[in-house]
């Protein structure tokens, strides 16, 4: 079954609807889903400490090349398989050609919004940790690939148009678009990662996609830098968004 399966990795940073793009695509029958491949790996050579650090340590694959080999030739079960990747988690040094053997998209959000949201769930944040300029250097590399842009949607259109954007973004992904995309169950998934508990609580009081807020974000300073510092990378990819 390998051979006939559609492999999507969708790359964004954290606090960014990803895992709510994750329950969407893991309601459609036809597909499985893989939450945070790499934050094992991550955790266990990056050097820095998360909530909940060696449980997720304990509970993922730490090898490099046992992780890529899963992603690129692993049987899901399923034709469709939707790795919900975090593009902080590619460490430098590490080979990024085995990208050609998936199907990559791209979720982006302005980063004003992203940092309110980070800020909230750890007391101190770095460019690195939400992940955009890793994002910007893994869709070069896509790009060069491709010989064009691969596939970019921008999370407030999902969230005031998820049918529509979603049948885009299904429709650039050659995969039809499914009706149960739009709405999960409340609560935790069984293939919700071991770190969930600390960062899901919102995702999992709902039961699809609500509006983003229509409130303009209000940084500290230090958030408002790294912020302006992530906006040209931002807006980089939103330049190609569906």
């Amino acid at each position: 079954m390998t051979e006939q399966i559609k492999r999507i990795a969708m790359w964004s940073g954290p606090r960014n609807i990803s895992t709510a793009m994750m329950y969407s695509f893991a309601s459609r029958p036809d597909c499985a889903v893989w939450d945070e491949p790499f934050y094992a790996f991550y955790l266990r050579n990056a050097g820095i400490t998360h909530p909940l650090n060696q449980e997720i340590i304990d509970a993922g694959e730490p090898d490099w090349d046992k992780v890529v080999q899963l992603c690129c030739e692993g049987d899901p079960g399923k034709p469709v398989y939707y790795q919900k990747h975090m593009t902080h988690h590619m460490i430098d040094g590490y080979d990024r050609s085995w990208l050609q053997a998936l199907d990559n998209a791209f979720l982006i959000r302005a980063p004003e919004r992203v940092l309110a949201s980070y800020a909230r769930k750890r007391d101190e944040v770095t460019l690195r940790d939400i992940g955009f300029v890793e994002q910007a250097e893994i869709f070069d590399t896509v790009c060069d690939t491709l010989g064009k842009a691969p596939p970019v949607v921008d999370t407030d259109e999902i969230l005031c148009g998820p049918e529509t954007t979603l049948g885009k973004l299904c429709t650039a992904l050659d995969i039809p678009f499914r009706p149960e995309m739009l709405s999960w169950q409340a609560g935790p998934k069984p293939y919700d990662g071991v770190w969930a508990p600390h960062w899901y609580n919102a995702v999992w009081q709902s039961d699809g996609f609500n509006r983003p807020p229509s409130h303009d974000v209000d940084l500290d300073p230090h958030h408002q830098q790294i912020a302006d510092h992530a906006r040209p990378l931002y807006e980089k990819l939103k330049a190609h968004k569906l």
